[in-house]
């Protein structure tokens, strides 16, 4: 128990001086953000912070702190490690890099922050690869929530009805003013995911039960290697290429500079604290590991009900299902949004007139309402992967950013790095990627991450490649 206790002081302590480190390395000033320079009553809307950091922290987390901090605690307490350190040195980092960096662009999404500091080729992949990563999420969580609805209604109100009211909201939520639902709802959704992670917490401590201490040991009831799995088990609470898609929604939204600490790290520590009570709860709850994995046998939403419940009571009863219901809803109407405002981005269409949001909004709905009848999971095996490589490049291109600035660079150069080795050996070695031996894969990893930091050092410290930069002469003079 002092373990968990000593990494959710650090993920606190982290907020309150790491937190200033990034900041005072991107440099915020008292300039006029997007939100006041581009109001247009749609997606450009100023926004109170403490509202921002709920619909923010909803936005990056739903239930991914959750599941994903399940699925890594089944490795044992060596989880809170990646949690603490990956939130303070990786998501910390990246949320707030990314969203800054959107804020000095007018409020562009990751894939034209890219473009700008990677070079066109980058900004065509990541182009595609979000809007394609976005609509996965958008259809993932659309059947989940429709079939718990369909389980809790009478059965004239089957999953087809409910399917068909979520994806009707996703419409509404997607098409609409962002402070006309988002801005009212997800707030309340918000403090409900911190009132469900403070009261199982505060249940798991004061009915005696016993949260094992931090050992390095694979303790996965499968011997399934920590690296690079668990690394990518755990995305939500402790780093997530998501989040970059989900960032530019705010930074659309925030009216002083000086508030993107609080929202993006901040966000981001909070997730971080959600995952480490999460992952201690499913060791402690289910006595280790391997009780923890064969009940994850009967799906995650089931563990989530089941510890909420016994905890809780009947009050956790309602609060964990407003969570496996609403938090996944909550994930992917702003997938949807944020796929939206990326070809908003790439076919440079003014988001204000209505006409323009529903020549956009239409065709996205009735892909992801198409793609609802299929079985997407063969695909969907494939999103932990590119959800931590679309980090690794959004961190890549934050470190060109910092790097043309004359700012300390390093702060993303080496997250960035870890992050090239994870992704790469786990395409390597998982079971929807090539298969190959640990005896391959990890050297593999190794090398190809220090191909990436040789080219950065080659192109960007030494000088020995041409500047991809499309950065404006105000962003320039900031340097």
């Amino acid at each position: 128990m002092i373990s968990f206790f000593a990494c959710l002081a650090l993920l606190i302590i982290g907020f309150l001086t790491y937190s200033k480190v990034a900041e005072k390395v991107f440099g915020p000033d008292d300039r006029k953000t997007p939100a006041l320079t581009m109001t247009d009553g749609s997606d450009y809307v100023p926004m109170g912070t403490p509202r921002i950091f709920l619909i923010q922290l909803l936005n990056i987390a739903g239930l991914g702190p959750i599941f994903g901090a399940l699925a890594g605690a089944c490795w044992g307490p060596s989880v809170f490690l990646w949690i603490t350190l990956g939130t303070l040195f990786g998501g910390g980092i990246h949320d707030y890099m990314v969203g800054m960096m959107s804020m000095r662009h007018k409020g562009a999404s990751v894939s034209e922050l890219t473009g700008t500091y990677l070079g066109n080729t980058m900004k065509q992949v990541m182009r595609v690869f979000s809007v394609i990563l976005l609509v996965l999420v958008g259809v993932a969580f659309s059947t989940g929530p429709a079939n718990l609805l369909a389980m809790l209604t009478p059965d004239i109100l089957d999953s087809r009805f409910w399917l068909a009211v979520v994806l009707i909201y996703y419409f509404i939520a997607t098409f609409v003013p962002i402070d006309k639902v988002i801005g009212k709802i997800y707030p309340f959704f918000g403090i409900c995911l911190i009132v469900m992670a403070l009261g199982v917490g505060g249940a798991i401590l004061f009915k005696g039960y016993h949260i094992p201490e931090i050992t390095l040991s694979n303790l996965h009831p499968s011997e399934t290697p920590i690296w690079p799995t668990m690394f990518i088990s755990v995305a939500c609470g402790a780093i997530s290429g998501f989040h970059a898609t989900q960032s530019p929604l705010m930074a659309r939204c925030l009216t002083n500079e000086n508030d993107g600490r609080k929202v993006f790290y901040g966000a981001m520590v909070a997730e971080g604290v959600i995952a480490l009570i999460w992952a201690a709860a499913g060791v402690a709850f289910y006595d280790g590991t391997g009780g923890l994995l064969t009940a994850l046998g009967n799906g995650q939403s089931s563990v989530v009900y089941e510890i909420c419940f016994k905890l809780l009571g009947p009050v956790g009863a309602v609060i964990a299902m407003i969570g496996v219901i609403a938090c996944p809803i909550s994930s992917a109407d702003t997938a949807y949004r944020s796929a939206r405002l990326t070809l908003a981005d790439w076919f440079q269409m003014d988001q204000k007139p209505v006409k323009n949001r529903l020549i956009l909004t239409i065709p996205l709905l009735a892909v992801g309402s198409v793609l609802t009848q299929f079985d997407v999971q063969i695909v969907w095996r494939y999103f932990s992967w590119s959800n931590q490589t679309l980090a690794m490049i959004a961190l890549w291109s934050a470190s060109v950013y910092l790097y043309q600035r004359k700012r300390f660079y390093w702060i993303t150069v080496l997250p960035a790095t870890f992050m090239s080795a994870v992704s790469f050996t786990y395409i390597l070695i998982a079971k929807e990627g090539f298969q190959l031996s640990t005896g391959i894969a990890y050297p593999a990893g190794i090398l190809f991450a220090a191909v990436c930091f040789g080219v950065f050092v080659y192109t960007c410290i030494l000088g020995k490649g041409k500047d991809t930069s499309n950065a404006s002469e105000e962003e320039k003079a900031t340097a």
